[in-house]
């Protein structure tokens, strides 16, 4: 959770957040009502999507980096102009540590932070950078809409925005971004590769770069032994994919008529000096079932067993077979009262009794009701809303769950509430992320022997050959700039 977005409860967010419990077919109607709205056939112009969506930044938040953002825009551009449709295109760099790009059907390529640390130079950054325009291009992300029956993704698995309990209280089911994120067919990823080759080569760069970026990404995920690297869980690898890529890109450097291509290993790797590396510990942490907002300065429990996702604008909390759901938000207004008018009236609880009282000494007020049942199909959640007043904030724990089974999930979402408390400790206090740091090798030596000269432990010297696109027993030469991670 983001400290500057924490501060504002947004009716409209928390009305999409706490949407009634809805049926899958419900869902997929609106699935259908959504794609309706694209024509049939392409446009003489695409969608203008220069700025940002607003789901998909409250969803990561925008990195504060004006060096990267200038990067992605100018690459962006300068392929939009050589493409096969130019248009209106926006190009932005989230704060998610997660390594992935994605682009959405209306003109807007995403790039976490995260995947902008894996890349070793500016030719695997653009390859990847013109792969994302070629899904827009070829309109692929349209498609995926029109052939789609399902709304959304699980939760934990991908982008989380906006979850409603379902009518079988058995998942969750997205809105917006996941519909942005399903996996593209075999056919889709060999055009945008193509595509991407095409349109980093014609910028001049050697494209054969992005054929080693998805070696980096296959390491990471036979490295990490679980989850695979979202990139790839939406874009479907192949073993002859690295083949095809490096062979277009010869053809395409061959059919340029220009002997030099760019690189820009060293101008890259000074450009990502200082990048946070994985989870930025400041926007809140999950430690031994606790969660830890260090700049807000709070701490409370997360029920035991429960599946957690933080984002820039709420922290939420799952049962683990998706039975109740407990998010927790700021809510605005001058006076809890006022507060919990305005969530009760976002969320559409109606009746609902509500009492001033102090929860772990802070002034609290609680309400309970059932929300309106937004058409026939629905069937309304029964909401538990607790809202605690901090110095000058009001945050609100939400909780929801099937009118049948809320009593079995009360005292969960209370105990959470009940636990909240400033958060005092010196150790999660001062907690900071991780960095990117480039280091220059003084001499000849293997990438481990420069990892130990710069203070890397040995247990993560494979995770830095992988940052590194490098072997451990790979040689730098003296002058070679490395990367490694550190506060």
């Amino acid at each position: 959770m983001n400290s500057s977005l924490l501060q504002g409860l947004r009716a409209g967010a928390v009305v999409c957040l706490l949407a009634p419990l809805a049926g899958s077919s419900s869902v997929t109607d609106w699935a259908a009502r959504r794609v309706a709205l694209a024509p049939a056939t392409p446009a003489a112009r695409p969608l203008q999507g220069a700025k940002p969506d607003p789901a998909v930044i409250a969803q990561f938040g925008l990195y504060n980096s004006a060096k990267l953002q200038s990067l992605i825009t100018a690459r962006g551009k300068a392929m939009t102009a050589v493409s096969d449709r130019p248009g209106d295109y926006g190009f932005t760099v989230v704060d998610s540590p997660v390594i992935n790009a994605f682009a959405t059907p209306d003109g807007h390529v995403y790039f976490t932070r995260g995947i902008m640390a894996y890349f070793n130079n500016e030719a695997q950054f653009s390859g990847v950078l013109g792969h994302e325009l070629g899904h827009i291009t070829a309109r692929h992300g349209a498609k995926q809409q029109r052939n789609s029956t399902i709304a959304g993704i699980g939760m934990l698995l991908g982008s989380v925005l906006a979850p409603r309990v379902m009518q079988s209280v058995g998942g969750l089911v997205q809105q917006g971004v996941g519909l942005y994120m399903l996996k593209y067919s075999r056919d889709d990823e060999n055009e945008a590769d193509g595509l991407g080759v095409k349109y980093s080569t014609k910028i001049g760069y050697d494209a054969s770069y992005m054929a080693d970026f998805f070696q980096t990404l296959q390491r990471t995920e036979a490295q990490s032994g679980s989850s695979i690297p979202t990139f790839l869980s939406t874009h479907p690898n192949s073993a002859d994919r690295y083949t095809r890529v490096k062979q277009l890109a010869a053809q395409a450097k061959q059919n340029a008529g220009r002997s030099t291509f760019a690189v820009n290993r060293d101008s890259y790797l000074r450009q990502i000096e200082g990048l946070t590396f994985g989870e930025d510990p400041r926007q809140g942490f999950v430690e031994n079932s606790v969660f830890y907002h260090p700049d807000l300065k709070f701490r409370f429990p997360i029920p035991s067993g429960w599946k957690s996702q933080n984002s820039p604008d709420k922290f939420q909390m799952q049962e683990p077979n998706g039975k109740a759901l407990l998010v927790f938000l700021g809510a605005s207004g001058g006076s809890l009262d006022e507060a919990a008018q305005g969530l009760a009236k976002a969320i559409g609880v109606t009746n609902a009794q509500a009492q001033k009282t102090t929860i772990n000494g802070f002034p609290a007020l609680v309400f309970e009701g059932d929300q309106q049942a937004q058409d026939q199909q629905s069937t309304p959640a029964h909401v538990l809303a607790q809202l605690i007043q901090d110095g000058k904030s009001i945050f609100a724990f939400v909780g929801l769950a099937a009118p049948a089974s809320f009593s079995a999930y009360a005292p969960q979402f209370q105990q959470a509430a009940q636990g909240y408390a400033r958060l005092t400790e010196a150790s999660k206090l001062n907690r900071q992320p991780e960095h990117v740091h480039i280091r220059t090798a003084t001499g000849t030596q293997t990438l481990a022997s420069a990892l130990a000269s710069a203070g890397i432990p040995s247990k993560r010297y494979e995770e830095l050959a992988i940052l590194n696109g490098m072997r451990t027993t790979d040689r730098l030469p003296k002058g070679m700039l490395y990367k490694v991670v550190g506060k």
